[in-house]
């Protein structure tokens, strides 16, 4: 069953927020909500899954439309913003009653509604798929009752995630969640993307 995303809206249904330069903030935490959706999609269905985010903000030299670890992203160039790209993509669709819309805008619902999807608040798509990986990790391993109380398994997902601390560092001194070099590493993982190189410094005198 296909799955139609409204990106920057489950972005913040699910607090994906990174911190600095605007920009660069936003790019953060695009990428890390598409490598979260990637490695979930298995968890919530075997589909084709399409993620929509409006074009204001999108990455220099990107195309409208291009593909990450299997998912189909969708930038919404020559539309008034996302939300009109989603709904010409569920009137597109030829199986709707097939289509699952992840959405919390109303307008979005509506449409989706419309032609019969199944329509999905943002923050009840993601609090599914939070808990479907929580329930892999326990049965892959049984955490220590220690561990299990001391954490909320969402925080720990996205510490395990983007925090690489040492051995007797604690998660609270970490100040950002996106490490600085986080965005130049996975960049790399866009298929038809040219990432821009960074710029030289120049040599004193």
């Amino acid at each position: 069953m296909p799955l139609l995303i409204d990106g920057y809206n489950l972005m913040h249904a699910a607090g994906i927020i990174g911190s600095g330069p605007a920009r660069t903030s936003l790019e953060r935490s695009r990428i890390a909500l598409l490598k979260f959706i990637a490695e979930q999609v298995d968890i919530v269905a075997e589909r084709q899954v399409t993620v929509v985010f409006d074009a204001a903000g999108a990455p220099p030299g990107l195309p409208p439309r291009l593909a990450y670890r299997g998912l189909d992203v969708q930038f919404a160039k020559g539309y008034a913003d996302a939300d009109e790209l989603l709904e010409v993509l569920i009137r597109a669709d030829t199986s709707p009653r097939q289509l699952t819309v992840v959405s919390s805008d109303h307008r979005v619902q509506r449409a989706a509604k419309r032609r019969r999807c199944l329509a999905l608040d943002s923050d009840v798509w993601y609090e599914q798929v939070r808990q479907a990986h929580h329930a892999r990790q326990r049965a892959e391993s049984e955490p220590s009752p220690v561990d299990e109380k001391s954490i909320d398994p969402g925080v720990a997902y996205w510490l395990e995630q983007f925090v690489e601390s040492s051995a007797d560092e604690k998660p609270s001194e970490v100040a950002s969640p996106f490490p600085d070099d986080y965005l130049q590493d996975v960049a790399d993982e866009f298929d038809d993307a040219a990432r821009p190189s960074p710029p030289r410094r120049r040599k004193r005198s």
